[in-house]
């Protein structure tokens, strides 16, 4: 007993007490994973607050006499009149390098069923996008490897680019086979999964780890399952990752799949938060929703880090609509847009780049020299050739110029067409856009254009590997890489007459 005593004693000797100061209140209503709390006087916008069993909210509406909030995570076990806290922190996200080839949510919970990583680096979910006197001139290619976007709607690192079109169009598909392509490109891909299906983040984890993408890659996935708030917060916690590999210099590609189901959620929970709405039922504040998280996008000069982000944010529009609310708020944020148009995808044009509706701002800029040079019009006479295609289903009489024309645009359109899991390297595409807008595939018909191409690449770089090595070290196509590449692609047309047998063809 005696022992017993001295040792509480000793404890209570040892005691030093510490005075904390924290606000305290109480739920006063609650509902659909949003709480109104009283007694908060103190608390700021966006802080976190602590709420029974662990729970965690967010404070996002500050009245005259109450804090409105949503609830982070499972909302079931709170009930009215529960004590809630102020915590004076700020939502942040756990990252560093241990996260690539991770699948995870808003929150920085592991969702592929491994451990979490070790983190001891924190960023900021919300964070003021860099200024002007921080940013540096977007020169530097983003490779997607697809043919109709590196040649005609070039993307740059630390560039915008919005990917636009109907449900089905293709707009997945684009972003997929842009992070398949970074494979040893120095670029780490961050796609953001918002309001999807689970079934979607499972096939897009199996194939990247089919194509060996997961290496350079790192999920944030909010599905269709989880609470608006989750959803809400899953493309700031993508931007916040991007931002701790751009901060030391690394590029990094954003992928946001997609910002309508992001406006959807911010809607719910700014009706439920009993917020003034207006065009369709948006808050006021659903352009700044969007502008404050694309403007972190950038390049940064060596005196900020040198790093870049670029970012591809995702929109569906209903029946081709591009001058809805959110489409045409997310175009003005953006430094250019790809339309994909539902006409064109059921015409079995894949990707179905609508060339006139789509544009880069930044261009030839983000285009190596050997691009520009065989790109060159390639935009402008596409959209030519698909107004004229239109206009010559009238007439069956064509001068031969505009037989010309159309002849060259169907092939030029068939050298375009390509699968989701077949990105082209930039010899690869040089070379086929270089014979093509050059007249060599004028005499191929139409349906063997693709055999052409296979056979044409494969013959040219195997016959002749300095080529393919030359385009990728000068980055610009020389008079003596012009020369060889007239020579020998003479001669494959020559050693392969059945690919040049043009028939009679109608214009359709």
């Amino acid at each position: 007993m005696d022992d017993i005593s001295a040792a509480i004693k000793k404890r209570i000797e040892s005691y030093t007490p510490e005075v904390s100061a924290k606000s305290v209140g109480r739920i006063v209503a609650l509902g659909d994973g949003v709480v109104t709390l009283s007694g908060l006087a103190d608390a700021v916008m966006s802080e976190i607050i602590k709420l029974p069993q662990n729970t965690f909210g967010l404070v996002l509406n500050l009245e005259k006499h109450s804090v409105g909030g949503v609830v982070l995570g499972d909302y079931r076990h709170l009930k009215e009149g529960d004590e809630v806290a102020t915590t004076g922190r700020t939502l942040e996200l756990p990252v560093g390098d241990a996260l690539v080839g991770r699948v995870i949510g808003p929150l920085g919970r592991p969702l592929d069923g491994k451990p979490a990583p070790p983190l001891k680096e924190f960023n900021p979910l919300e964070k003021i996008a860099p200024g002007v006197v921080s940013r540096e001139k977007v020169s530097s290619p983003v490779e997607t490897g697809i043919k109709a976007i590196d040649s005609m709607i070039p993307i740059g690192r630390g560039q915008r680019e919005l990917l636009i079109g109907d449900r089905g169009t293709g707009k997945s598909a684009l972003a997929v086979t842009t992070t398949i392509n970074q494979k040893g490109k120095n670029l780490i891909v961050v796609y953001v999964v918002i309001g999807q299906k689970a079934a979607f983040t499972a096939q897009l984890v199996d194939t990247f780890e089919r194509f060996g993408a997961m290496d350079h890659t790192i999920i944030v996935s909010a599905n269709a399952s989880d609470p608006a708030p989750l959803q809400y917060l899953a493309p700031y916690a993508g931007m916040a990752l991007a931002e701790h590999f751009a901060q030391k210099g690394g590029d990094v590609l954003v992928v946001f799949d997609d910002l309508t189901k992001h406006a959807w959620a911010y809607r719910e929970l700014s009706l439920l938060l009993k917020r003034p709405s207006g065009r369709e039922a948006y808050p006021g504040d659903v352009f700044y929703l969007h502008s404050r998280l694309l403007e972190r996008a950038c390049r940064l000069n060596r005196a900020h880090g040198g790093g870049s982000i670029t970012a591809l944010p995702i929109i569906e529009t209903q029946a081709g609509d591009v001058s809805a609310y959110i489409p045409t708020n997310v175009i003005s944020i953006t430094d250019g847009q790809i339309y994909l148009e539902t006409d064109l995808f059921n015409a079995g044009i894949r990707p179905a780049i609508n060339a006139g509706l789509s544009v880069s701002r930044v261009g030839g800029d983000a285009q190596v020299k050997a691009m520009r040079q065989v790109a060159g019009k390639l935009r402008l006479d596409l959209a030519q050739y698909r107004e004229l295609a239109a206009f010559a289903q009238f007439s069956s009489d064509l001068d031969p110029v505009t037989r010309a024309q159309l002849d060259r645009g169907a092939r030029t359109t068939e050298i375009l067409k390509q699968g989701w899991e077949n990105p082209a390297s930039l010899p690869d595409q040089v070379a086929i856009i270089w014979a093509v807008t050059n007249g060599y595939l004028d005499n191929t018909p139409v349906n063997l254009v693709s055999t052409w191409e296979k056979e044409y690449l494969k013959y040219i770089f195997a016959t002749q590997p300095k080529l393919k090595s030359a385009i990728i070290k000068e980055k610009e196509l020389s008079a003596a890489t012009i020369s060889q590449f007239q020579k020998y692609t003479t001669r494959f047309n020559d050693s392969h007459p059945e690919l040049g047998k043009k028939e009679e063809e109608e214009v359709s």
